[in-house]
């Protein structure tokens, strides 16, 4: 019985168990609704949650705890010239023997007899099903593949027989309780109480997840390169160094990213704040009722484009424009018709992430002046101000803290942008401040660090985790900075 119908089983009996209690409590109040403590449907959601909570619970630990117990058992019961070798060798024969019971399923019965017999080679009958073995089985992979199989078939039918068990008894012990003075809706909204602090723990212990999971490859990296080096340095070269060498590899200066990161997302901002607060204010303002319901989800459009399309658009339409004007203005001036802005260039990335940029700023500070009370505008419009004096004098000020605030939001938006700066800015760690030649960011080698088939055991890969947490410690800033400000707003005008 496969887990899809398990689950369909469980759901069934949670149904049933639904409209037989909600049926129980009409009967028990005799037909008077009103003496009931609860409403028939309490009544049937609380059996409901209990043929199937406790029973879905079960399921999923015994879908993660169950592969675990029957590989460590596998694992304990290869041979002893295996296991001795080391942890390699032994998870190395471990895939091979879960390839191997994977295979004979797919066998039929001959075959499967064939294979057992001994009388065929069990790697070309595996190799004519699709599943290659790297040599000939060794005399364990079959006897312990079949173990395997037998121990998974096993774990498979008893977990059927306890969810589906559990299901019923779940629902027989509600079912027991249903009367009229029973109190379903307090358990069941317990329940569901214990459901919303769940959803909020997952965000919670996700974040501090994340944290340690990088925090801890972090401490290994600085194990190797000096904080001071790695916080402090003006050179990236994070080059291999030769086998054997056993020298330091590589300068690990984190102030070329940091500069570069740092240029590109003010570049950004400084394209897509006037755009977008400009845009804001004619929505909030000045645009009917029509043209805004239509120029807003047009704006908004912008937002849900993936990164990688900007990416294409940088490289193949605005960095190729901007360089042919440059040496286009060039000529007209010097006569030289040389380009002096690259294609890739810290303007051609900044340009491409403002326009990504601009449905964030606009859609915010929308958001956060339409909300500035009506009473402020009409009392600067009644003391005589225009309309434009009273969106400059009294509408941006009660609304600049909101509209910092989602300043500071975008730009942490800005700081983490990978694709487009792959494509528009390059790869060059340097620190220039001309805005015409290519930089590169810290989400950019973080990618190209982590890039291929490699193992953390080294400062050229842990590097990335430092680089990571560097960039994590700054948008947290960035948007702790930014939530301070639009709590003191809402504590002000609201």
């Amino acid at each position: 019985m496969n887990t899809s119908l398990i689950f369909l089983i469980v759901l069934i009996i949670g149904l049933g168990a639904y409209f037989v209690a909600r049926s129980r409590a009409v009967a028990s109040a005799n037909g008077k609704l009103s003496i009931l403590h609860s409403l028939p449907g309490y009544h049937g959601t609380y059996a409901a949650i209990w043929a199937t909570l406790p029973a879905l619970v079960v399921l999923g630990v015994w879908l993660v705890a169950s592969p675990m117990v029957i590989e460590k058992t596998i694992r304990n019961s290869l041979p002893e010239g295996v296991t001795s070798q080391g942890a390699a060798p032994t998870e190395l024969a471990l895939g091979q023997v879960i390839s191997v019971a994977n295979g004979l399923r797919l066998l039929s019965d001959d075959e499967l007899a064939t294979v057992t017999n001994r009388s065929a080679n069990l790697r070309e009958t595996l190799a004519a099903k699709g599943i290659p073995m790297a040599s000939d089985g060794e005399p364990y992979l079959l006897t312990s593949a079949e173990a395997y199989n037998s121990a998974k078939d096993g774990s498979q039918l008893t977990m059927a027989a306890v969810v589906i068990i559990l299901s019923i008894a779940g629902a027989v012990f509600a079912l027991r309780g249903i009367s009229a003075p029973f109190r379903a809706r307090n358990r069941v909204e317990r329940v569901m109480l214990g459901g919303l602090l769940l959803a909020s723990s997952i965000a919670i212990l996700t974040t501090v997840g994340i944290i340690g999971s990088m925090l801890s490859e972090a401490i290994r990296f600085f194990q190797s390169v000096s904080p001071s080096t790695f916080f402090f340095g003006t050179v990236w070269d994070p080059r291999f160094s030769a086998a054997g060498s056993g020298g330091t590899e590589g300068q690990f200066g984190l102030l070329p990213l940091l500069a570069g990161t740092l240029y590109i997302a003010f570049v950004a901002m400084l394209f897509a704040v006037p755009v977008g607060l400009f845009a804001a204010i004619y929505m909030a303002e000045y645009a009917r009722p029509a043209v805004r319901g239509i120029a807003k989800p047009l704006l908004e459009i912008l937002a849900g484009i993936p990164t990688i399309v900007y990416g294409f658009f940088a490289l193949i339409t605005v960095g190729p424009f901007l360089r042919d004007v440059s040496a286009q203005l060039n000529g007209l001036i010097t006569g030289n018709y040389v380009n002096f802005i690259q294609a890739q260039s810290v303007l051609t990335a900044g340009i491409v992430m403002g326009i990504m940029l601009i449905p964030f700023v606009s859609s915010l500070s929308d958001d956060i002046i339409t909300q500035v009370p009506r009473s402020l505008r009409d009392g600067s419009l009644g003391l005589g101000a225009t309309r434009s004096e009273t969106i400059k004098k009294v509408v941006l000020p009660a609304a600049l803290p909101g509209i910092v605030g989602a300043l500071l939001l975008t730009a942490s938006r800005a700081v983490g942008e990978t694709m487009i700066v792959v494509l528009a800015a390059g790869v060059a760690a340097r620190m220039q401040f001309n805005p015409f030649e290519a930089m590169t960011t810290v989400t950019v080698k973080i990618v190209n660090q982590l890039t291929g088939d490699l193992e953390f055991n080294s400062p050229q890969t842990l590097v990335a985790f430092a680089l990571g947490i560097t960039l994590f410690a700054i948008t947290l800033c960035l948007n702790i900075y930014a939530l301070y400000i639009v709590r003191k707003y809402r504590e002000q005008y609201e």
